[in-house]
């Protein structure tokens, strides 16, 4: 056998083995998807502990460098809708805060005391709703990055947003009754919805 031992791709389970391997070319790849260095550097951190953690890989539908391509292509464009999406969360609350006119000290006291509500009103609803709804407005994340990210159904993450939502709207009720101005709305969770 003419072929060294040190020629053979490491077995699917010697992480760091692959690591040594193919980081190279996975590093190539988050580069030029991320554009970033040091975002690229996380980015191959991340898809190695996916892929150890997860442990989906499957030898009979390619080699492992293939599926580690793939995982980090779907990781990199993921980080990217979820940059996208935390500067529109960024846009919309600045513009219904902020609007087109100053705000009077009344208006921002107004705001703290919304501000104030919004964090003891969180802290009021179910972990699980909690959670969900933190990752998508705190950290930007469509649903189904959150169904990926806590590793459970769609529908659930969509039910637990959906009941987190309405938790938050009946704590907060009294504080739309009492304000003269509107209770503010944040961005819908399905504007982030993907398509399947």
């Amino acid at each position: 056998m003419g072929v060294a031992d040190h020629d053979l791709p490491p077995p699917p389970g010697d992480l760091a083995g692959l690591y040594d391997a193919y980081s190279p070319a996975v590093y190539r790849l988050a580069l030029r998807l991320c554009r970033n260095p040091s975002a690229a550097e996380d980015l191959v951190q991340d898809v190695f502990l996916r892929y150890w953690r997860q442990e989906r890989y499957d030898p009979s539908r390619g080699p492992v460098l293939a599926y580690l391509l793939l995982l980090t292509r779907s990781m990199a464009i993921n980080r990217l809708n979820q940059q996208r999406n935390r500067w529109q969360v960024l846009q919309r609350w600045s513009t219904q805060l902020l609007g087109g006119h100053q705000r009077s000290p009344h208006d921002w006291a107004e705001l703290g005391d919304l501000a104030e509500r919004m964090r003891a009103a969180l802290a009021q609803i179910h972990a699980n709703q909690r959670q969900v709804l933190e990752l998508a407005y705190y950290e930007g994340m469509s649903q189904t990055g959150i169904a990926e990210h806590l590793q459970i159904p769609l529908g659930t993450v969509k039910t637990r947003s959906r009941q987190g939502l309405l938790a938050l709207r009946r704590q907060l009720q009294d504080f739309a009754a009492d304000s003269s101005a509107p209770l503010l709305t944040p961005p819908s969770l399905a504007d982030r919805h993907e398509p399947r």
